[in-house]
Parts: structure tokens; C-alpha cells; sequence
């Protein structure tokens, strides 16, 4: 499956921003801003094409364990989760302590998610030690010379952005922020990192980060890499964003991938080949993406869904629509994963598409998803019987909600089986 990895990780970092607010307060892009100063920082040291594309996927995402870490702390304690949000709020780096912790906690957690990723050159170390000081007081009392040169960059460029406003930031601001580099470089930040920032960064380029932002920025000043990825290395990435899907809410969680295996599943029995079969498995690894931008008082409501937080619902398949439409070459896996919620009698949402409008494999998708919701437990419920499950679906449609063949082959598929 031919995929490029950046159009992917800029989509992501786009649904990710949502959460970041949500949870933590933080500015929106962060992770495209720190990839921006580093894909300067990296080009002037001189990295070729295909591992300075590595390194700018590695920096958008080097995040990408919060969501997940807060999760488990929100289960542990409000109190601490209290504590993590405080403490992205203010300068993350400035003592040792606890605050430590939680970065080395998320910076191990997301060195183990990327392994998940097909980078064609070694990116390890760079997410795991991108909170450690050139001095040796960081989380792992690791030095400069003990880490890699892009670990170090990705360290400045991500202090950088988070004391200073960089979307906002004025030349004077900006040569105070050069001065402050400097006064650090060889405690906080690596001699070489701070050279290659005041040399490779200056206010022209963080004006057209501003300008154009820094999603754009990247795009247009990184050389387009597309691969063509095997279905062991498509499997690792879908389930990857799966679970950070899925970590959003205890209530969704392992949603992302059921529907994905149970895709996999159907796309067999209707004889899909190989190729239409994998990008069916990775449409429903990321159909619910988009409920990365929907508020979590909203996905853990134990009750029924006002009006307004209904329609609120409704727009995580619009948002999953636009995060996936930053990817080139997937135009079927848009549809089939953004419209899983259309029905075939036109009382589906976003659209309200019928059946005219809508395809087999999006009618398809549908039914997978009602299916695997149905038979999953949620905080709220058990998981129902596959018998009873099947017999809501033949309910839904004979209202003309599903597809009657789809759900008969449904059955044969799931009660053919203990």
C-alpha cells in the first residue's frame, strides 16, 4: 500500500491538537511547530532527504504518548491528572523532580510507539531522550554526549516552542529567545544544537511559519517521500493510531481496532483482494479518529445525549473526513470511513446520504461498526451476545437502516462459529 508517512503524521497531529487543548490547554501545532525549527535545525546539519524525513515525523509525533499516559493517570487519580495539567501549563523543564517523571514517563511510552512506525532510517533514542539536558540533569541523567544529535534538537525545539509563543512572537521577542539559547547552551541544550539554531533559525523563517503555518511550512520544505509500505508494516501503523484513538475514552477503548479486524474479517468473506482488503483493515482502524477533536464529557456521558452534545457527536465523522483528506492517495478510505454513520433510508449523519449514494463497501462499514459497538463491553455495559447483536441488525434493516444482504452475511459469518 503506497502511503506518505508525513500526510499521515500532519493529519494526525491535527486530530492530536484537539486533545492537547482539551486536556492540557496547550496552543494548537505544537508538534508541527517543534518539527518546523527542527527540519531547519536538521537540514542544517546536513541530514539527506529520506532520514530528514524521519526525523520531522519523529518530532511531530514526539508526543504522542500523552494522550495515553493521561488516560492512565485520569484512572489513577484527579488529583494527578491536576498535576499534568499544571505542569505542561508552565515551564515544563525547570526543576527535576516529579514533573521529571512524567516526562520520562511519556518520552519511554512514545519511544515504544513509534517502533510501530516503518521509518527507513534509525530514529531510535530521538522521542526517548528528547527531555534530557546537555548537563546531565534531565530525566535519565543522560549528557549531550551520551544522546543523538537529533534527540538534541528535537530537545531545543521543543523548550523553544513551549515557553515562548512562537505563532505570536516578535523580532525582539525572537532575538531574546536566541540570547536565552545561548546562555544555555552546554546545560539545558547541546553546544551543537544551540549552533545549529542560531545559525539555521532566524526570524524570516519563523515569520513564514506564521505567515503560511508551520503544517504548511512543512510541506513545502520537505522533499515528498511516498513508499509503498508491506501489510505487516500497514498493520503496525494502523494500530498504532488505533490506540491513540482509543485511549482518548475508557468507553472507546480497543473500539478502533475491533472494527478493524472485523473489517478484515468481512472484507474476506466478500472476496476482496489483498490490496482492497488491507486499505478495508486500515479504514477502520482510523474511521473514529475524528473523536480525537470531541470532548470527553461527551464520550463518557453514562446516560442519554442531549440534543446539542448529539450534534456535537455527529462531527467526529466530518472531522474524520478532513483529518484524512491531509492524505494523498486514499480517496476510497476516506469515504468508507467517513461515512460509517449514513443509513440507507437518508436518516444517517453527516450527510444523510440513501442508499443511491451509497456504496457497498460504505454500507459495509456501517454494519461492522454497529456490529463490533453492539459486542464489546463499555463502562457501562456488557458486551452483548453475537445472537442478539445480530438480531438488532436484522431490526435495523428491515427500517431500511442496513443493508438486508450485508446483515444475513452478518449471521452466516458470526453464528457459524461458538
Amino acid at each position: 500500500m503506497r502511503l506518505n508517512l508525513i500526510d499521515l503524521f500532519c493529519a494526525v497531529s491535527t486530530a492530536l491538537d484537539s486533545v492537547e487543548i482539551e486536556l492540557l490547554g496547550m496552543d494548537t501545532g505544537h508538534g508541527r511547530r517543534v518539527a518546523s525549527l527542527s527540519l531547519l535545525m536538521g537540514k542544517g546539519a546536513g541530514f539527506a532527504d529520506e532520514e530528514l524525513s524521519d526525523f520531522v515525523g519523529c518530532c511531530i509525533l514526539h508526543d504522542n504518548a500523552l494522550t495515553e499516559f493521561i488516560h492512565e493517570e485520569l484512572e489513577r487519580s484527579e488529583e494527578f491528572a491536576e498535576v499534568v495539567r499544571n505542569f505542561v501549563k508552565t515551564d515544563a523543564h525547570a526543576e527535576p523532580g516529579e514533573f521529571m517523571t512524567i516526562n520520562s514517563r511519556h518520552s519511554v511510552i512514545g519511544e515504544t510507539n513509534i517502533r510501530f512506525i516503518p521509518f527507513k532510517t534509525d530514529v531510535s533514542g530521538i522521542v526517548l531522550y528528547h527531555h534530557e539536558n546537555a548537563d546531565g540533569t534531565g530525566n535519565m541523567g543522560k549528557t549531550s554526549a551520551e544522546t543523538p544529535l537529533k534527540s538534541q534538537i528535537l530537545r531545543l525545539a521543543d523548550e523553544v516552542d513551549m515557553t515562548s509563543r512562537l505563532t505570536k512572537i516578535t523580532e525582539d521577542d525572537f532575538q531574546k529567545i536566541r540570547a536565552r539559547v545561548q546562555s544555555l547552551s552546554g546545560k539545558l541544550f547541546s553546544k551543537e544544537a544551540a549552533e545549529l539554531f542560531s545559525e539555521y533559525v532566524t526570524f524570516e523563517k519563523i515569520r513564514e511559519i506564521q505567515q503560511t503555518s508551520a503544517k504548511r511550512f512543512l510541506r513545502e520544505n520537505l522533499p515528498e517521500i511516498p513508499h509503498d509500505y508491506t501489510e505487516t508494516e500497514i498493520r503496525g501503523i494502523a494500530e498504532l493510531f488505533a490506540q491513540i484513538v482509543d485511549y482518548k475514552s475508557e468507553f472507546t477503548e480497543r473500539h478502533s481496532m475491533g472494527v478493524a479486524r472485523i473489517a478484515e474479517r468481512m472484507a474476506r468473506r466478500f472476496n476482496f483482494d489483498d490490496e482492497k482488503r488491507l486499505r478495508f483493515y486500515f479504514a477502520g482502524a482510523f474511521h473514529d479518529i475524528g473523536k480525537l477533536t470531541v470532548p470527553n464529557t461527551i464520550l463518557e456521558k453514562n446516560g442519554r445525549l442531549t440534543g446539542e452534545e448529539f450534534e456535537q457527536m455527529k462531527q467526529h465523522v466530518v472531522a474524520t473526513r478532513e483529518i484524512l483528506s491531509e492524505i494523498k492517495d486514499i480517496p476510497d478510505i476516506i469515504e468508507w470511513a467517513s461515512n460509517h454513520h449514513e443509513k440507507l433510508n437518508g436518516t444517517g449523519y453527516p450527510q444523510g446520504l440513501d442508499e443511491s449514494r451509497l456504496g457497498f463497501e460504505e454500507r459495509l462499514m456501517a454494519c461492522v461498526d454497529i456490529y463490533q459497538a453492539l459486542i464489546e463491553p463499555r463502562p457501562y455495559k456488557e458486551g452483548m451476545p453475537r445472537s442478539r447483536a445480530l438480531s438488532i441488525m436484522h431490526e435495523m434493516a428491515d427500517k431500511g437502516d442496513l443493508d438486508k444482504f450485508i446483515v444475513s452475511e452478518f449471521e452466516k459469518e458470526f453464528l457459524a462459529v461458538s
